[in-house]
């Protein structure tokens, strides 16, 4: 496939044009082939703020209902709400998981990813016109993920992309993952982490900041470069494009020796590379991937506590783009876990992940004010999560079958399809994943 692998020159190359688009104050890196690491950080991001800046007080009182700002106002021209994408889980062990859609009502599962067994195919991402979906994949023999696209329908299953040669130092600990179309299709914004393992022993890989690539594969640019000079400090991941593209929102999730040591916020980067901020505080542990209101002036993300993943305490929130009127959409203190949150398209209702205490997670929907909740879907240990609102149309209900002649005809319900889950055979031991979550 073209585009899915790059020659030592084309990396070369690539790298040089990544640095070039990155570098302020006329400091031009073309043709000078860059390692990681060689670059200080100073010179690569000499306007950019302070890695820790105080978002201004919020305009409202986070952990009450509804507290955040006001809803956003809908697109001006209203955008259809189709079927919405996400990650579930195959057997009650969560050692395998697929890319599931349903409708906007939660019903209608259906099983668009074929994975083998105990891979993990997650964090999905549709293209604008809500023909394919983008996803990661994680391979159950030597924990590599890898970027992937399908069909609505699940057709056409592919690999796109692998920065890496093959058995070169470069490739080591390769991790690709979480996709994500910008709004006119053109690139995928998606995260890298490689090299080395940290010789202390706390399983983080050297490396980890955003690219940009062609759908294709592409076109590779290296977008960031927070970990360039503080290798093992942490994981870049979860990007999400502004709805004019210039920007994107984006997890960094420190590590054992970063700063502050294991903690989670959200950034914000314009696609140029330049105008890199902290938009949420260290405080709240803001992570996965957020999402743009349809008319950009708020950003919806999702808190979670220290300590054990999947743990309940989380919540979710609203900010502005320049990182004040951060407000709770969901109570706090809680006993439920929370999951990744999205706009739907028309920017009227918002669609999330939730496991209240003691059960397994499913999608829930409410208002862009965080009032009236509802429950979505009902799968049975499946732990639906990482949602992404499409606007690929939902499917019609196929037409009954015509019965012969003297044949009762079955009873037709107007229930939710049947939820569609192989059974998988019991998991062997899973190989070790790094830097790998189960939410």
């Amino acid at each position: 496939m073209t585009g899915t692998r790059l020659s030592p020159t084309t990396k070369a190359r690539t790298r040089a044009t990544a640095g070039a688009g990155l570098l302020l104050l006329g400091a031009l890196l073309t043709g000078c082939g860059a390692e990681p690491g060689e670059i200080p950080l100073s010179e690569i991001r000499a306007d950019t703020p302070s890695a820790t800046p105080e978002p201004t007080p919020a305009t409202a009182t986070p952990g009450v209902v509804g507290a955040a700002a006001a809803a956003p106002a809908a697109p001006a021209v209203a955008a259809h709400n189709g079927l919405i994408a996400g990650r579930a889980f195959l057997d009650r062990a969560r050692t395998t998981s697929a890319i599931v859609t349903v409708g906007p009502d939660g019903t209608g599962e259906h099983q668009v990813t074929q994975p083998p067994d105990r891979a993990r195919d997650d964090r999905p991402d549709w293209s604008p016109d809500g023909s394919t979906i983008a996803f990661d994949r994680t391979d159950p023999q030597t924990g590599a993920t890898r970027l992937w696209t399908v069909s609505a329908s699940g057709d056409g299953a592919r690999q796109i992309g692998q920065l890496c040669e093959s058995g070169t130092a470069d490739c080591t600990n390769e991790v690709e993952r979480a996709p994500a179309y910008s709004p006119d299709g053109k690139q995928l914004a998606f995260s890298r982490s490689w090299g080395a393992l940290d010789p202390a022993g706390n399983k983080q890989i050297q490396y980890s900041d955003l690219y940009l690539m062609a759908p294709d594969g592409t076109n590779v640019q290296r977008l960031t470069f927070l970990t360039n000079d503080k290798p093992y400090s942490g994981e870049v991941s979860n990007p999400s494009w502004s709805p004019d593209g210039k920007q994107l929102a984006f997890e960094y999730r420190t590590g054992a020796t970063g700063q502050p040591a294991n903690s989670r916020a959200i950034y914000v980067v314009g696609v140029d590379g330049t105008g890199l901020r902290q938009l949420t505080p260290w405080e709240l542990r803001a992570g996965d991937r957020a999402s743009w209101a349809p008319d950009g002036t708020q950003i919806l993300f999702t808190t979670y506590p220290a300590g054990a993943e999947n743990a309940p305490g989380g919540g979710i929130y609203t900010v502005h783009p320049d990182g004040t009127g951060i407000g709770a959409l969901t109570p706090a203190p809680s006993d439920t876990y929370y999951g990744a949150a999205v706009y739907a398209p028309d920017g009227h209702s918002i669609v999330f992940a939730q496991a209240p205490a003691g059960a397994t997670a499913d999608l829930y929907s409410m208002r862009p004010d965080g009032t009236g909740v509802a429950r979505l879907t009902n799968t049975t240990g499946q732990w639906l999560g990482r949602p992404a609102w499409g606007t690929a149309p939902v499917p019609e209900p196929a037409a009954p079958t015509a019965s012969a002649p003297g044949t009762p005809t079955a009873t037709q319900t107007p229930t939710q399809a049947p939820t569609q889950t192989p059974t998988r055979p019991s998991a062997n031991p899973q190989v070790e994943r790094q830097n790998e979550d189960l939410r």
